[in-house]
């Protein structure tokens, strides 16, 4: 029922679209495009459809949702300090930690399609979330951190020894065979490397929440949040969501509806084309310690969810996160009906390939089913992809 009302509804816009097309004078021709207004083309009504459930069921969500997991970490963290003080801390604090650790991460991954914006403009990105973990720096750091050496985030040494990763590390460790992965020892924390923690995920409290605000705009996210901004002075009073579901309004960067389009499916054309060629290929394809090397999240043995979650996030960029959504896949199925089946089959099979590859990513990054993975995500995927960027730019 809710696909034939979907239908329906976008039988409508189309039909107003074109009415609204082929009424306007050719001396609007120009202007028709810009904030699909009057005379908008039946692709600029599409497309902002398809913009406002972008931003409000899926980009807003996500953050929002790796943020408030991000500040319950933080507090965990704090906790995991606290109790070591008092003598009281327990494995199952740790494993409380590693749990939000997972559920913020989580989010993060389900983002990676649209890293555009603030997370590109601000650095983000490689702030929170560089890997794979500088494995010696990290040791040599809290060894020094151990030594009594000062250490705070204003002195870093390098995104590589913050963020997701960095947390990791201290929350999880592998058994000695590397098969299995355990909350972090609690008997061998220390006060420094504890304060490290904590400052760490402070740290990516702060950014977690910034890229919400970005997002939604400072004065629309919880009061604790915005007290978490000011104290860390990251106000930059972004609205990227209303940017988008403005386009060709004054203080939008869109100047059509057509460019937000493009900009969503390139993200989804970026984050396949990583996770197939790199994420998977590269330590797939190692030819050097560093290649084989290079995995995400193995302390946790997170990788194959994270690369999962990344196929999700195109997934819900691509046809929306709630059934129902307007989106992109609506204007695809409208003038390309076997693209869009084509590119639905292939987010699809991508999770299923990438699901087939056994944890721990580090043992079986060149296994056949990392074969099949890399290929069918890094190719297929990638050039279904393309396909639609080739459909939204082509002119009318």
């Amino acid at each position: 029922m809710k696909k034939t009302i979907k239908s329906l509804l976008l039988l409508g816009l189309c039909c107003t679209a074109l009415v609204g097309f082929t009424a306007c004078s050719d001396d609007n021709d120009d202007k028709g495009d810009e904030g699909a207004g009057d005379g908008a083309s039946t692709k600029e009504v599409l497309f902002k459809a398809a913009a406002t459930p972008y931003v409000q069921n899926t980009v807003l969500p996500t953050y929002a949702g790796m943020a408030d997991a991000a500040v319950e970490l933080a507090k965990q963290c704090e906790t995991i300090q606290e109790k070591f003080a008092d003598g009281t801390l327990s494995e199952a604090d740790v494993k409380k930690a590693g749990n939000i650790w997972k559920e913020s991460r989580r989010f993060w991954e389900l983002s990676e399609a649209f890293l555009f914006g603030p997370a590109a403009n601000h650095n983000i990105d490689p702030h929170i979330d560089s890997w794979p973990l500088d494995k010696n720096a990290m040791d040599d750091l809290l060894a020094d951190i151990r030594a009594g050496k000062k250490w705070d985030i204003a002195n870093h040494g390098g995104y590589g020894l913050l963020g997701f990763h960095s947390i990791e590390y201290v929350l999880f460790e592998l058994s000695a065979d590397g098969t299995q992965s355990f909350p972090h020892n609690p008997a061998t924390y220390t006060p420094e490397v504890l304060e490290y923690l904590v400052a760490v995920a402070n740290d990516l409290r702060d950014q977690c929440v910034l890229l919400e605000a970005c997002w939604a705009g400072t004065e629309n996210i919880s009061d604790e949040k915005q007290n978490i901004l000011a104290e860390a002075e990251l106000e930059f009073n972004d609205n990227y969501g209303w940017m988008m579901e403005n386009a060709g309004q004054a203080g939008s960067i869109y100047k059509t509806y057509q460019e937000v389009a493009e900009e969503i499916i390139q993200g989804c054309v970026d984050i396949a084309t990583e996770v197939g060629n790199t994420k998977i290929g590269r330590p797939n394809q190692a030819s050097s310690e560093e290649d084989r090397n290079y995995i995400e999240s193995p302390y946790a043995l997170n990788s194959i969810e994270d690369f999962k979650d990344n196929i999700r996030s195109i997934k819900n960029s691509y046809l929306g996160s709630n059934e129902g959504d307007a989106s992109i896949s609506d204007y695809i199925s409208f003038v390309n009906q076997q693209l869009d089946l084509e590119v639905k089959d292939a987010i699809e099979h991508a999770i299923v390939v990438i699901d087939e590859i056994p944890e721990p990513f580090a043992k079986t990054a060149k296994s056949e089913q990392a074969d099949i993975a890399r290929e069918y995500v890094g190719t297929t995927l990638v050039e279904v992809l393309e396909r639609v960027m080739t459909e939204l730019s082509r002119q009318d």
